[in-house]
């Protein structure tokens, strides 16, 4: 078997970032925070998102504050999702990979309802042998939900031989709990020193994220 790249999406395979800090503005402002730049949302965010906002206000959201900052984060995000694109190269990069005879699949925490059809209007649902995105509740951690996605991909891929490319330390320690290699890369929700602790490759490109994996994984012969 070939290797197989689980792609994240928010953050990796799509530039979002500016849609996220203004939707987490907006989810500040119900609970009077002030709003954050990009660089100091990306130096404090961390997940699950229960904690980054308690990391914010100094203490728990309530029950009620927890809703309010979910309910309108998703709001503004979906409000601010069409000025969103592709990180740059990308389309080259998955179609490289597909025409190789080599495997891909998406797995976000994005809402599976709402990233279905963001990736098909994007024109990438071809490329991929799965599309999957979060069902149930917001707020989690991503690898409880890679374990499922990695079983329904079933013997279609060789586990020894699957790299995860994220942009978070979320996306690393799933990966390390399923048992497959991650890379990591830095035009995300993550600056370069909140990753590279992590014990695995960091990179700034996600051409580079796809070389390493391809080294981590053992070149295809």
């Amino acid at each position: 078997m070939r290797t197989h790249i689980v792609w994240d999406w928010n953050g990796t395979l799509l530039s979002d970032m500016a849609a996220v800090v203004g939707a987490s503005n907006a989810a500040f402002a119900t609970v009077g925070l002030p709003p954050l730049t990009l660089e100091e949302y990306r130096a404090q965010y961390e997940i699950p998102i229960p904690r980054f906002y308690e990391r914010l206000l100094g203490r728990a959201p309530s029950p009620a504050e927890w809703l309010a900052l979910d309910d309108a984060f998703h709001v503004k995000y979906t409000e601010l999702f069409p000025g969103c694109g592709l990180t740059p190269g990308v389309e080259a990069l998955l179609a490289r990979w597909a025409a190789g005879g080599r495997s891909q699949s998406v797995l976000s925490m994005y809402a599976h309802e709402q990233l279905v059809p963001a990736v098909d209007a994007f024109g990438l649902t071809p490329h991929f042998a799965r599309v999957d995105g979060r069902r149930g509740e917001s707020g989690g951690r991503k690898a409880g939900h890679l374990a499922v996605h990695l079983d329904a991909l079933g013997d279609g891929i060789d586990r020894g031989r699957t790299v995860l490319i994220g942009d978070a330390a979320d996306d690393a320690e799933a990966a390390l709990a399923a048992g497959i290699k991650s890379v990591l890369y830095t035009g995300g929700s993550h600056t370069r020193e909140k990753l590279t602790h992590l014990g695995v490759p960091v990179v700034d490109s996600l051409a580079e994220a796809v070389a390493v994996a391809e080294e981590l994984a053992g070149y295809d012969r």
